[in-house]
């Protein structure tokens, strides 16, 4: 038997986006959409997913919702981050915060 298993698929793909992840500089991010298609894939779940199982590998903050939000239950370790890193921060109403556009790397 010859080819690759679904868990050989599935730890490339990990390893694709952690790979991505890491690459990306201090004080900007990428959405989890745009780590996807940069691995040319779209699923930005998926990217999700692995981010939930392996993220603490890799600077886990850079990675944000679409608009700029950053993870959801890690708004303020996320934030720490972010004010050490010198990243763009917009406040929003009721104490949220999303990264000024010119954090965005998409």
């Amino acid at each position: 038997m010859s080819g690759s298993s679904p868990t050989d698929s599935a730890e490339a793909f990990a390893e694709a986006v952690l790979a991505v992840v890491a690459d990306i500089p201090e004080g900007c991010a990428l959405s989890y959409g745009q780590v996807a298609s940069i691995i040319g894939s779209k699923s930005a779940r998926g990217v999700g997913r692995v981010m939930a199982q392996y993220g603490h590998a890799v600077p886990w903050w850079r990675v944000v919702r679409s608009g700029g939000l950053p993870p959801t239950g890690h708004e303020d370790r996320a934030l720490e981050h972010y004010e050490a890193e010198g990243t763009p921060i917009v406040p929003m109403s009721g104490g949220r915060y999303r990264l000024g556009r010119e954090a965005l790397l998409y």
